[in-house]
Protein backbone atom coordinates (compact mmCIF):
# COMPACT_ATOMS: atom_id res chain seq x y z
CA UNK A 1 0.00 0.00 0.00
CA UNK A 2 1.36 3.42 -0.95
CA UNK A 3 1.83 6.27 1.51
CA UNK A 4 -0.81 8.33 -0.28
CA UNK A 5 -3.41 5.59 -0.04
CA UNK A 6 -2.63 5.05 3.62
CA UNK A 7 -3.06 8.77 4.32
CA UNK A 8 -6.39 8.78 2.48
CA UNK A 9 -7.63 6.12 4.89
CA UNK A 10 -7.15 8.44 7.86
CA UNK A 11 -10.10 10.03 9.71
CA UNK A 12 -11.16 13.61 9.00
CA UNK A 13 -8.17 15.98 9.24
CA UNK A 14 -7.43 17.99 12.38
CA UNK A 15 -9.44 15.76 14.71
CA UNK A 16 -8.20 13.72 17.64
CA UNK A 17 -8.73 10.53 15.65
CA UNK A 18 -6.69 11.92 12.73
CA UNK A 19 -3.68 12.92 14.82
CA UNK A 20 -3.78 9.74 16.91
CA UNK A 21 -3.92 7.57 13.79
CA UNK A 22 -0.90 9.39 12.35
CA UNK A 23 0.96 9.04 15.62
CA UNK A 24 0.26 5.31 15.72
CA UNK A 25 1.70 4.92 12.23
CA UNK A 26 5.02 6.65 12.73
CA UNK A 27 5.78 6.52 16.45
CA UNK A 28 7.24 3.61 18.37
CA UNK A 29 5.09 1.05 20.16
CA UNK A 30 6.71 2.27 23.40
CA UNK A 31 4.36 5.27 23.55
CA UNK A 32 2.14 4.95 26.60
CA UNK A 33 0.06 8.02 27.49
CA UNK A 34 -1.86 8.17 24.17
CA UNK A 35 -3.15 4.67 24.83
CA UNK A 36 -4.76 5.76 28.11
CA UNK A 37 -5.46 9.40 27.28
CA UNK A 38 -6.39 9.46 23.58
CA UNK A 39 -6.21 13.13 22.70
CA UNK A 40 -4.21 15.53 20.57
CA UNK A 41 -3.57 18.74 22.48
CA UNK A 42 -4.07 22.00 20.63
CA UNK A 43 -4.10 24.51 23.51
CA UNK A 44 -3.11 24.61 27.15
CA UNK A 45 -3.55 27.22 29.85
CA UNK A 46 -3.25 26.93 33.60
CA UNK A 47 -4.83 23.65 34.70
CA UNK A 48 -6.66 23.11 31.41
CA UNK A 49 -5.97 21.33 28.13
CA UNK A 50 -8.00 21.62 24.92
CA UNK A 51 -7.92 18.82 22.35
CA UNK A 52 -8.32 18.81 18.59
CA UNK A 53 -12.05 18.16 18.94
CA UNK A 54 -12.50 21.22 21.13
CA UNK A 55 -12.97 19.33 24.42
CA UNK A 56 -11.44 20.75 27.60
CA UNK A 57 -9.78 18.70 30.33
CA UNK A 58 -8.77 19.50 33.89
CA UNK A 59 -5.16 18.32 33.96
CA UNK A 60 -4.22 16.54 37.20
CA UNK A 61 -1.19 14.88 35.64
CA UNK A 62 0.64 18.13 34.83
CA UNK A 63 3.54 16.52 33.01
CA UNK A 64 3.95 13.95 35.82
CA UNK A 65 4.44 16.84 38.23
CA UNK A 66 6.67 18.92 35.97
CA UNK A 67 4.23 21.80 35.54
CA UNK A 68 4.25 23.33 39.02
CA UNK A 69 2.76 26.59 37.68
CA UNK A 70 0.51 24.88 35.16
CA UNK A 71 0.50 25.30 31.40
CA UNK A 72 1.87 28.47 29.81
CA UNK A 73 2.01 30.53 32.99
CA UNK A 74 2.63 34.21 32.09
CA UNK A 75 5.86 34.24 34.14
CA UNK A 76 7.18 31.23 32.22
CA UNK A 77 6.30 32.70 28.83
CA UNK A 78 7.91 36.01 29.81
CA UNK A 79 11.09 34.25 30.98
CA UNK A 80 11.38 32.44 27.65
CA UNK A 81 10.79 35.61 25.65
CA UNK A 82 13.26 37.61 27.73
CA UNK A 83 15.94 34.98 27.25
CA UNK A 84 15.35 34.76 23.51
CA UNK A 85 15.72 38.53 23.20
CA UNK A 86 18.71 38.78 25.54
CA UNK A 87 21.34 37.51 23.13
CA UNK A 88 22.37 34.74 25.55
CA UNK A 89 23.34 31.40 24.01
CA UNK A 90 20.73 28.70 24.42
CA UNK A 91 23.26 25.91 24.80
CA UNK A 92 26.45 26.24 26.83
CA UNK A 93 27.56 22.75 27.98
CA UNK A 94 28.76 23.59 31.51
CA UNK A 95 30.06 27.07 30.74
CA UNK A 96 28.45 29.69 32.94
CA UNK A 97 26.34 32.75 32.14
CA UNK A 98 24.77 35.47 34.30
CA UNK A 99 21.47 33.59 33.96
CA UNK A 100 23.01 30.34 35.15
CA UNK A 101 24.61 32.16 38.07
CA UNK A 102 21.25 33.63 39.12
CA UNK A 103 19.56 30.23 38.81
CA UNK A 104 22.24 28.57 40.97
CA UNK A 105 21.87 31.25 43.63
CA UNK A 106 18.10 30.74 43.69
CA UNK A 107 18.48 26.95 43.94
CA UNK A 108 20.93 27.31 46.83
CA UNK A 109 18.43 29.52 48.67
CA UNK A 110 15.83 26.73 48.86
CA UNK A 111 18.10 23.82 49.81
CA UNK A 112 17.79 22.33 53.28
CA UNK A 113 20.54 22.42 55.89
CA UNK A 114 24.16 21.99 54.88
CA UNK A 115 23.24 21.40 51.23
CA UNK A 116 22.83 25.17 50.84
CA UNK A 117 26.61 25.44 51.36
CA UNK A 118 27.44 22.38 49.31
CA UNK A 119 27.83 21.78 45.59
CA UNK A 120 25.48 21.79 42.62
CA UNK A 121 25.97 19.51 39.65
CA UNK A 122 24.04 19.92 36.43
CA UNK A 123 23.08 16.72 34.67
CA UNK A 124 21.02 16.39 31.61
CA UNK A 125 18.29 16.46 30.87
CA UNK A 126 16.12 14.06 32.90
CA UNK A 127 15.74 12.87 36.46
CA UNK A 128 17.15 9.49 35.47
CA UNK A 129 20.36 11.20 34.34
CA UNK A 130 20.65 12.87 37.73
CA UNK A 131 20.07 9.58 39.58
CA UNK A 132 22.78 7.94 37.49
CA UNK A 133 25.16 10.76 38.42
CA UNK A 134 24.26 10.46 42.11
CA UNK A 135 25.02 6.74 42.16
CA UNK A 136 28.31 7.23 40.31
CA UNK A 137 29.31 9.97 42.73
CA UNK A 138 28.52 7.85 45.80
CA UNK A 139 30.55 4.96 44.42
CA UNK A 140 33.43 7.26 43.50
CA UNK A 141 33.47 8.92 46.92
CA UNK A 142 33.25 5.72 48.97
CA UNK A 143 35.11 3.22 46.81
CA UNK A 144 32.22 0.79 47.33
CA UNK A 145 29.82 -0.63 44.71
CA UNK A 146 26.68 -1.97 46.40
CA UNK A 147 23.58 0.27 46.42
CA UNK A 148 20.45 -0.21 48.51
CA UNK A 149 17.05 0.80 47.16
CA UNK A 150 13.47 0.23 48.31
CA UNK A 151 10.55 -1.84 47.08
CA UNK A 152 8.03 0.41 45.33
CA UNK A 153 10.63 3.04 44.51
CA UNK A 154 10.92 4.62 41.07
CA UNK A 155 14.16 6.22 39.88
CA UNK A 156 14.06 6.06 36.08
CA UNK A 157 14.05 3.79 33.03
CA UNK A 158 17.71 3.70 32.00
CA UNK A 159 19.59 0.44 32.54
CA UNK A 160 21.15 1.77 35.74
CA UNK A 161 18.12 3.47 37.26
CA UNK A 162 15.79 0.62 36.31
CA UNK A 163 17.97 -1.63 38.44
CA UNK A 164 17.06 0.65 41.39
CA UNK A 165 13.34 0.71 40.57
CA UNK A 166 10.88 -1.64 42.24
CA UNK A 167 8.48 -2.25 39.34
CA UNK A 168 9.27 -5.63 37.81
CA UNK A 169 7.32 -5.31 34.55
CA UNK A 170 9.85 -3.21 32.56
CA UNK A 171 12.71 -5.43 33.77
CA UNK A 172 11.35 -8.75 32.56
CA UNK A 173 12.78 -8.64 29.03
CA UNK A 174 16.18 -7.24 29.97
CA UNK A 175 17.86 -9.88 32.04
CA UNK A 176 20.79 -8.73 34.16
CA UNK A 177 20.80 -5.04 35.04
CA UNK A 178 23.21 -3.12 37.27
CA UNK A 179 24.88 -5.52 39.67
CA UNK A 180 25.07 -4.99 43.40
CA UNK A 181 21.58 -3.59 44.06
CA UNK A 182 19.87 -4.75 47.24
CA UNK A 183 16.16 -4.00 47.80
CA UNK A 184 14.82 -3.16 51.24
CA UNK A 185 11.20 -2.95 52.54
CA UNK A 186 9.54 0.47 52.44
CA UNK A 187 7.06 1.36 55.23
CA UNK A 188 3.75 0.97 53.39
CA UNK A 189 1.23 0.75 56.20
CA UNK A 190 -1.76 -0.37 54.11
CA UNK A 191 0.27 -3.27 52.73
CA UNK A 192 2.91 -3.60 55.44
CA UNK A 193 5.57 -6.11 54.32
CA UNK A 194 5.86 -7.30 57.92
CA UNK A 195 2.10 -7.71 58.40
CA UNK A 196 2.12 -5.19 61.23
CA UNK A 197 1.17 -1.74 59.95
CA UNK A 198 1.29 1.54 61.86
CA UNK A 199 4.10 2.36 64.28
CA UNK A 200 4.98 -1.32 64.71
CA UNK A 201 5.52 -1.70 60.97
CA UNK A 202 7.65 1.44 60.86
CA UNK A 203 9.89 0.19 63.67
CA UNK A 204 10.16 -3.26 62.11
CA UNK A 205 11.26 -1.71 58.81
CA UNK A 206 13.95 0.31 60.58
CA UNK A 207 15.14 -2.68 62.58
CA UNK A 208 15.35 -4.79 59.44
CA UNK A 209 17.50 -2.22 57.60
CA UNK A 210 19.87 -1.69 60.51
CA UNK A 211 20.23 -5.40 61.19
CA UNK A 212 20.84 -6.24 57.53
CA UNK A 213 23.51 -3.57 57.11
CA UNK A 214 25.39 -4.62 60.25
CA UNK A 215 25.03 -8.39 60.07
CA UNK A 216 28.35 -9.91 58.88
CA UNK A 217 26.37 -12.88 57.52
CA UNK A 218 23.68 -10.85 55.69
CA UNK A 219 25.20 -11.51 52.29
CA UNK A 220 25.01 -7.79 51.48
CA UNK A 221 28.30 -5.97 51.05
CA UNK A 222 28.63 -2.63 52.81
CA UNK A 223 26.88 -0.23 50.42
CA UNK A 224 28.12 2.98 48.87
CA UNK A 225 24.65 4.49 48.99
CA UNK A 226 21.05 4.08 50.00
CA UNK A 227 18.52 5.76 47.69
CA UNK A 228 14.87 6.50 48.46
CA UNK A 229 11.90 8.78 47.81
CA UNK A 230 10.46 10.62 50.82
CA UNK A 231 7.10 10.17 49.09
CA UNK A 232 7.01 7.31 46.62
CA UNK A 233 5.29 8.63 43.52
CA UNK A 234 4.94 6.01 40.79
CA UNK A 235 4.90 3.42 43.57
CA UNK A 236 1.47 4.62 44.68
CA UNK A 237 1.88 7.95 46.56
CA UNK A 238 3.27 6.49 49.77
CA UNK A 239 4.70 9.07 52.19
CA UNK A 240 7.52 7.84 54.39
CA UNK A 241 6.67 8.20 58.09
CA UNK A 242 8.89 10.97 59.53
CA UNK A 243 10.15 8.63 62.27
CA UNK A 244 11.27 6.10 59.68
CA UNK A 245 13.02 8.73 57.57
CA UNK A 246 14.83 10.07 60.64
CA UNK A 247 15.82 6.54 61.55
CA UNK A 248 17.19 5.85 58.08
CA UNK A 249 19.21 9.07 58.26
CA UNK A 250 20.63 8.00 61.62
CA UNK A 251 21.56 4.53 60.29
CA UNK A 252 23.32 5.88 57.20
CA UNK A 253 25.25 8.44 59.25
CA UNK A 254 26.28 5.79 61.78
CA UNK A 255 27.48 3.38 59.10
CA UNK A 256 29.04 5.91 56.71
CA UNK A 257 26.58 5.26 53.87
CA UNK A 258 25.70 8.03 51.42
CA UNK A 259 21.99 8.85 51.69
CA UNK A 260 20.48 9.88 48.35
CA UNK A 261 16.94 11.27 48.37
CA UNK A 262 15.19 11.39 45.01
CA UNK A 263 12.97 14.50 45.01
CA UNK A 264 12.38 14.47 41.25
CA UNK A 265 8.60 14.29 41.59
CA UNK A 266 7.91 15.27 45.21
CA UNK A 267 10.24 18.27 45.31
CA UNK A 268 9.81 21.99 44.50
CA UNK A 269 6.71 22.64 46.57
CA UNK A 270 4.67 19.61 45.54
CA UNK A 271 4.07 18.46 49.14
CA UNK A 272 3.64 21.97 50.56
CA UNK A 273 7.33 22.27 51.41
CA UNK A 274 10.27 22.77 49.11
CA UNK A 275 11.26 19.14 49.55
CA UNK A 276 9.31 16.20 50.95
CA UNK A 277 12.21 15.16 53.20
CA UNK A 278 11.79 18.42 55.15
CA UNK A 279 8.65 16.99 56.78
CA UNK A 280 11.01 14.84 58.86
CA UNK A 281 13.73 17.47 59.17
CA UNK A 282 16.10 15.17 57.26
CA UNK A 283 18.97 16.46 55.12
CA UNK A 284 20.44 13.85 52.74
CA UNK A 285 24.00 13.68 51.47
CA UNK A 286 22.77 13.98 47.88
CA UNK A 287 19.47 15.51 46.77
CA UNK A 288 18.20 14.71 43.26
CA UNK A 289 16.09 17.33 41.46
CA UNK A 290 14.34 17.46 38.08
CA UNK A 291 10.81 17.92 36.67
CA UNK A 292 9.37 21.09 38.28
CA UNK A 293 12.75 22.70 38.90
CA UNK A 294 13.03 23.34 35.16
CA UNK A 295 9.79 25.29 35.06
CA UNK A 296 8.34 22.95 32.38
CA UNK A 297 11.59 22.60 30.38
CA UNK A 298 14.23 19.85 30.71
CA UNK A 299 16.46 20.32 33.75
CA UNK A 300 18.12 17.92 36.19
CA UNK A 301 20.69 18.55 38.88
CA UNK A 302 22.16 17.34 42.14
CA UNK A 303 22.86 19.15 45.37
CA UNK A 304 25.37 17.42 47.62
CA UNK A 305 27.65 17.94 50.59
CA UNK A 306 30.99 19.49 49.71
CA UNK A 307 32.90 16.54 51.19
CA UNK A 308 31.54 14.36 48.39
CA UNK A 309 32.94 16.56 45.62
CA UNK A 310 35.66 14.10 44.61
CA UNK A 311 35.00 14.04 40.86
CA UNK A 312 37.85 14.39 38.42
CA UNK A 313 37.09 16.99 35.70
CA UNK A 314 34.76 15.51 33.05
CA UNK A 315 34.20 12.33 35.09
CA UNK A 316 30.48 12.81 34.48
CA UNK A 317 29.20 14.92 31.59
CA UNK A 318 26.03 15.54 29.59
CA UNK A 319 25.58 17.58 26.43
CA UNK A 320 22.41 19.36 27.49
CA UNK A 321 23.39 20.26 31.05
CA UNK A 322 23.63 23.91 29.99
CA UNK A 323 19.99 24.42 28.95
CA UNK A 324 19.66 28.19 29.38
CA UNK A 325 15.94 28.32 28.62
CA UNK A 326 15.36 25.69 31.32
CA UNK A 327 17.34 27.81 33.76
CA UNK A 328 15.27 30.87 32.84
CA UNK A 329 11.95 29.08 33.33
CA UNK A 330 13.30 27.32 36.42
CA UNK A 331 14.38 30.62 37.94
CA UNK A 332 10.95 32.15 37.28
CA UNK A 333 9.25 29.12 38.85
CA UNK A 334 11.44 29.09 41.96
CA UNK A 335 10.98 32.82 42.53
CA UNK A 336 7.21 32.52 42.24
CA UNK A 337 6.99 29.56 44.62
CA UNK A 338 9.25 31.46 47.03
CA UNK A 339 6.85 34.42 47.06
CA UNK A 340 5.09 35.10 50.33
CA UNK A 341 2.29 32.69 51.16
CA UNK A 342 2.64 30.42 48.12
CA UNK A 343 3.66 27.25 49.94
CA UNK A 344 1.19 27.97 52.74
CA UNK A 345 -1.51 28.12 50.10
CA UNK A 346 -0.37 24.77 48.66
CA UNK A 347 -0.80 23.30 52.15
CA UNK A 348 -4.29 24.82 52.46
CA UNK A 349 -5.32 23.48 49.07
CA UNK A 350 -3.90 20.11 50.04
CA UNK A 351 -6.08 20.09 53.15
CA UNK A 352 -9.17 20.95 51.08
CA UNK A 353 -8.34 18.22 48.57
CA UNK A 354 -7.61 15.68 51.31
CA UNK A 355 -10.95 16.39 52.96
CA UNK A 356 -12.81 15.95 49.66
CA UNK A 357 -10.98 12.72 48.81
CA UNK A 358 -11.74 11.25 52.20
CA UNK A 359 -15.42 12.13 51.71
CA UNK A 360 -15.29 10.26 48.40
CA UNK A 361 -13.70 7.27 50.13
CA UNK A 362 -16.52 7.18 52.68
CA UNK A 363 -19.17 7.07 49.96
CA UNK A 364 -17.46 4.71 47.51
CA UNK A 365 -16.94 1.04 48.26
CA UNK A 366 -13.81 0.64 46.17
CA UNK A 367 -11.41 3.10 47.86
CA UNK A 368 -9.23 1.41 50.44
CA UNK A 369 -7.03 4.33 51.44
CA UNK A 370 -6.40 8.00 50.68
CA UNK A 371 -2.85 9.23 51.24
CA UNK A 372 -0.54 12.07 50.29
CA UNK A 373 0.68 15.54 51.18
CA UNK A 374 0.21 19.00 49.73
CA UNK A 375 -0.96 18.52 46.14
CA UNK A 376 0.34 14.96 45.69
CA UNK A 377 -2.41 12.43 46.43
CA UNK A 378 -3.29 8.83 45.78
CA UNK A 379 -6.47 6.78 46.21
CA UNK A 380 -5.95 3.04 46.39
CA UNK A 381 -8.65 1.11 44.52
CA UNK A 382 -9.48 -2.22 46.15
CA UNK A 383 -11.77 -5.20 45.78
CA UNK A 384 -13.90 -5.65 48.89
CA UNK A 385 -15.70 -8.68 47.50
CA UNK A 386 -12.98 -10.85 49.05
CA UNK A 387 -12.19 -10.83 52.78
CA UNK A 388 -9.71 -8.30 54.14
CA UNK A 389 -6.33 -9.46 55.41
CA UNK A 390 -5.19 -9.33 59.03
CA UNK A 391 -4.45 -5.59 58.66
CA UNK A 392 -7.96 -4.89 57.38
CA UNK A 393 -6.62 -4.23 53.88
CA UNK A 394 -8.19 -5.47 50.67
CA UNK A 395 -6.53 -6.70 47.49
CA UNK A 396 -5.64 -4.16 44.82
CA UNK A 397 -8.06 -3.88 41.89
CA UNK A 398 -6.21 -2.62 38.84
CA UNK A 399 -9.02 -3.36 36.39
CA UNK A 400 -11.41 -1.07 38.25
CA UNK A 401 -8.74 1.64 38.57
CA UNK A 402 -8.27 1.59 34.80
CA UNK A 403 -12.03 1.86 34.32
CA UNK A 404 -12.12 4.84 36.70
CA UNK A 405 -9.33 6.51 34.73
CA UNK A 406 -11.38 6.06 31.54
CA UNK A 407 -14.50 7.44 33.21
CA UNK A 408 -12.49 10.43 34.44
CA UNK A 409 -11.21 11.07 30.93
CA UNK A 410 -14.72 10.96 29.50
CA UNK A 411 -15.69 13.61 32.08
CA UNK A 412 -12.78 15.89 31.21
CA UNK A 413 -10.43 14.91 34.05
CA UNK A 414 -6.90 13.65 33.41
CA UNK A 415 -5.13 11.61 36.03
CA UNK A 416 -2.58 8.79 36.10
CA UNK A 417 -2.39 5.40 37.78
CA UNK A 418 0.42 3.87 39.82
CA UNK A 419 1.17 1.54 42.68
CA UNK A 420 0.83 -2.23 42.90
CA UNK A 421 -1.14 -3.61 39.95
CA UNK A 422 -1.74 -0.03 38.74
CA UNK A 423 -4.50 0.29 41.35
CA UNK A 424 -3.75 3.76 42.74
CA UNK A 425 -5.42 6.86 41.27
CA UNK A 426 -2.70 9.53 41.33
CA UNK A 427 -3.41 13.27 41.47
CA UNK A 428 -0.66 15.79 40.65
CA UNK A 429 -2.51 19.02 39.76
CA UNK A 430 -0.54 22.23 39.13
CA UNK A 431 0.26 24.02 42.37
CA UNK A 432 -1.69 27.05 41.08
CA UNK A 433 -4.98 25.15 40.90
CA UNK A 434 -7.82 27.27 42.26
CA UNK A 435 -10.32 26.25 44.94
CA UNK A 436 -13.07 26.26 42.32
CA UNK A 437 -11.01 23.90 40.17
CA UNK A 438 -10.40 21.66 43.20
CA UNK A 439 -14.17 21.46 43.60
CA UNK A 440 -14.51 20.46 39.94
CA UNK A 441 -11.79 17.86 40.43
CA UNK A 442 -13.71 16.33 43.32
CA UNK A 443 -17.04 16.34 41.49
CA UNK A 444 -15.65 14.74 38.33
CA UNK A 445 -13.62 12.15 40.22
CA UNK A 446 -16.57 11.18 42.42
CA UNK A 447 -18.86 10.80 39.42
CA UNK A 448 -16.26 8.74 37.58
CA UNK A 449 -15.77 6.35 40.50
CA UNK A 450 -19.53 5.94 40.88
CA UNK A 451 -19.89 5.19 37.16
CA UNK A 452 -17.05 2.67 37.17
CA UNK A 453 -18.45 0.94 40.25
CA UNK A 454 -21.84 0.68 38.56
CA UNK A 455 -20.28 -0.70 35.37
CA UNK A 456 -18.44 -3.42 37.29
CA UNK A 457 -21.33 -3.93 39.72
CA UNK A 458 -19.43 -2.97 42.84
CA UNK A 459 -21.68 -3.06 45.88
CA UNK A 460 -21.74 0.04 48.09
Amino acid sequence: MSVSSRVSDLPAPHTNAYFLARQARYESAVRSYPRKLPLAITQAQGCWLTDADGRRYLDCLAGAGTLALGHNHPLIIQAIQDTLHSGLPLHTLDLTTPLKDAFCEQVRSILPGELAEGRLQFCGPSGADAVEAAIKLAKTATGRTTVCSFSGGYHGMTQGTLALTGNLAPKQALGALQAGVQFLPYPYSYRCPFGLGGEAGTQAALHYVEHLLQDPESGVCHPAALILEAVQGEGGVIPAPPAWLKGIRAITEKLGIVLIIDEVQAGIGRTGQWFACEEAGVVPDILVMSKAIGGSLPMALLAYREALDVWQPAAHTGTFRGNQLGMATGLATLKHIASEGFLTEVQRKGHVLSTRLNEIMQSCACIGEVRGRGLMWGLEVVDKRAPANALGSYRAWGELARRIQQECFSRGLILELGGRHGAVLRLLPPLVISYAELEQLGERLHAAIRAAEAALQVAA
